[in-house]
């Protein structure tokens, strides 16, 4: 089936690949009005297949989103391992994160929740492992901190920094097992039946408020480049996003010919960070940015990492207990066990969002408990692999849904492949490290503030005239921002005399969206009112809407290759936590009413 009728000169709105388009229509005072109409259509669905070239160029955007997050987790925790005169084995590191983001990725999207996320480092394990290895018995030897003193090759330093590492990766591993039990075993399943508006859009909203500073830090390097960077990607995602450029294709009919393709829709990101990384570049190459360190603007500069990239070899293969065989701490596991209850809860606002940004139908019990527990088999084997971290579902690609309008999750499959070359080969990443901070600054700004209104997105169900819901959001997104930032500032306040319940609340205590999280669910779930009061009846009733207009649940979260057919046919099974419950009577996506050619035209919720 294809859509390739002529209107004002275009073959079709958008790619002429089997109708995932609306047509144009015929007459121009028709424009605006069907503009308007598909300002909430996504180009490619969950299940859609884009073309190989356009998985590439997406599934490259998507790791550009990430590169950011997942490169700065292993240079800063180069400081607590001794590391921080050792560029050589930092890129071993940033190649490991990758290769082993890549594998979780692979993992989540095709046996876990099946929704187009990104699997890569999580700062909210971040936190307890630098708490961990700043205690007295793993501070770093004064002789580490001048680089003079350092013989990189020396069997001395080698067990300085691995020792260190061993320790990390045990209690990571140990505390992932926990994330495993309760994904696998249905106790986030259970949760979520408690779990409404008023909770999920705290927790999501403050995701992306509280990543203000990072993306603030790395704009703030040089503002210049930073606001480029965030005009152009609304330029494109924004006021050009309706204009078709051409493109060379072929296709046996016509042979080699000009089509008409949403470029900017389709890759803002991409191009806007490609557009300011060339500028970048022009600029250092003439000299316009300053070469002193002390200077404003020098950190736009696109030659910093040179020297990683000639150090840096062009194979390397990451391989479990590469550092040694872990050991396991006590105080280390405790303050991992916060991280990964933040990051589950983390998780469950994305893959809420991420269902809504893709035009998939809401998360089924048994899909977010394949979810959580993949995302803990995530953080075993970054810790077997010795990340230094764990993994977990990334909020700025859920951000990418909402602009570029591509929902489906083959070009997730492309990222992670993505991931695993990069990890392999050594140069391809050590490329990379030379996006300057300012850029990665300007992109930051457009994707937070997408998942700020994803969040918010979710009142809509409740009913906001009620003083009682208007309390429970207003304190649960105060109480988000003020008490982490305090416990920040005033780090010795939390005193129990045990060190691991210290570190315990000190993470918990620190983390935004479980704080704002915590207080929407206690407060939804005490206060009295109504289901519809609370938009729970709405909330569901929009739900079912949703799978109408969209595709089956069965379709999107089942597992692939006839998995979830032969578990429905074992009777038992179905009583498995993270197991379908049972058959769908029809595998077909539902038609919308009134045109039954349309049936790959997907509504999504765009905020």
């Amino acid at each position: 089936m294809t859509a390739e009728k002529e209107g004002n000169g275009l073959d079709n709105y958008g790619f002429a690949l089997e109708g995932r388009f609306c047509d144009l229509p015929e007459k121009g005072d028709e424009l605006d009005s069907s503009i308007d109409e598909d300002n909430n259509k996504l180009a490619y669905s969950v299940t859609d297949v884009p073309p190989w070239y356009l998985c590439i160029l997406l599934g490259t955007q998507h790791c550009l989103t990430a590169f950011g997050g997942i490169v700065a987790i292993p240079l800063i925790l180069s400081d607590a391992l001794c590391l921080q005169h050792d560029g050589l084995t930092q890129s071993y590191l940033i190649s490991t994160i990758f290769f082993v983001s890549g594998v979780c990725t692979l993992l989540q999207v095709t046996f876990g929740i099946r929704l187009p996320i990104l699997q890569g480092g999580t700062f909210t394990l971040l936190a307890p492992s630098m708490a961990m290895l700043s205690m007295p018995e793993w501070t770093c030897p004064t002789w580490t901190q001048n680089a003079s003193l350092v013989n990189t090759s020396s069997t001395e330093f080698m067990d300085v920094w691995q020792s260190r590492m061993r320790a990390l990766q045990g209690s990571i591993i140990v505390g992932s097992l926990f994330q495993v039990f309760v994904g696998f075993s249905g106790l986030i399943g259970l949760f979520m039946r408690f779990i409404g508006p008023l909770t999920i859009a705290p927790t999501i909203s403050l995701i992306g408020l509280s990543l203000f500073d990072s993306a603030g830090s790395s704009a703030g390097n040089h503002w210049g480049i930073s606001s480029m960077t965030t005009a152009l990607i609304i330029l494109f995602s924004q006021y050009l996003r309706h204009i078709a450029m051409p493109f060379p294709t072929y296709s046996k009919d016509k042979k080699l010919h000009a089509s008409r393709v949403y470029i900017f829709q389709i890759l803002p990101v991409l191009l806007g960070i490609t557009v300011s990384w060339l500028i970048c570049y022009i600029l250092t190459t003439c000299n316009v940015l300053p070469a002193d360190p002390e200077c404003y603007g020098y950190l736009a500069r696109t030659d910093l990492k040179g020297e990683v990239i000639g150090r840096a070899p062009w194979l390397t293969f990451p391989y479990p207990g590469q550092w040694g065989m872990p050991t396991v701490s006590l105080a280390g596991v405790v303050g991992i066990l916060a991280g990964v209850i933040s990051s589950m809860i983390e998780s469950v606002g994305d893959y809420h969002a991420c269902a809504r940004l893709s035009g998939a139908p809401p998360p089924p019990k048994h899909a977010i408990n394949r979810g959580i527990g993949i995302e803990g088999l995530g953080c075993l084997l970054a810790g077997a692999w010795g990340t230094g971290n764990g993994t977990t579902s990334y909020s700025e690609n859920v951000g990418a849904l909402g602009i570029t309008k591509v929902g489906s999750r083959m070009v997730i499959v492309a990222s992670g492949v993505f991931m695993v070359v990069m990890g392999i080969l050594g140069k391809m990443g050590a490329i990379f490290t030379t996006i300057p901070s300012p850029v990665m600054g300007g992109m930051f700004m457009v994707m937070f503030g997408v998942i700020c209104a994803a969040g918010v997105s979710n009142l809509q169900f409740a009913d906001m005239n009620s003083s009682r819901n208007i309390f429970i959001f207003g304190f649960s997104m105060f109480a988000g921002l003020v008490i982490p930032n305090w416990i920040l500032k005033n780090p010795k306040s939390i005193a129990t005399g045990v060190t691991e319940i210290d570190q315990m609340l000190q993470v918990l205590l620190t983390t935004s969206m479980f704080v704002g999280g915590f207080f929407g669910f206690i407060l939804d779930n005490t206060i009295p009112g109504s289901k519809q009061e609370r938009g729970i009846l709405a909330w569901n009733k929009a739900h079912e809407e949703d799978c109408s207009e969209t595709l089956e649940s069965g379709e999107v979260y089942n597992l692939p290759f006839g998995i979830s057919s032969y578990l429905s046919s074992v009777s038992w099974l179905r009583y498995v936590p993270f197991c379908p419950p049972g058959l769908p009577h029809s595998h077909e996506p539902k038609q919308p009413p009134g045109n039954p050619e349309s049936g790959q035209i997907i509504i999504g919720v765009s905020v």
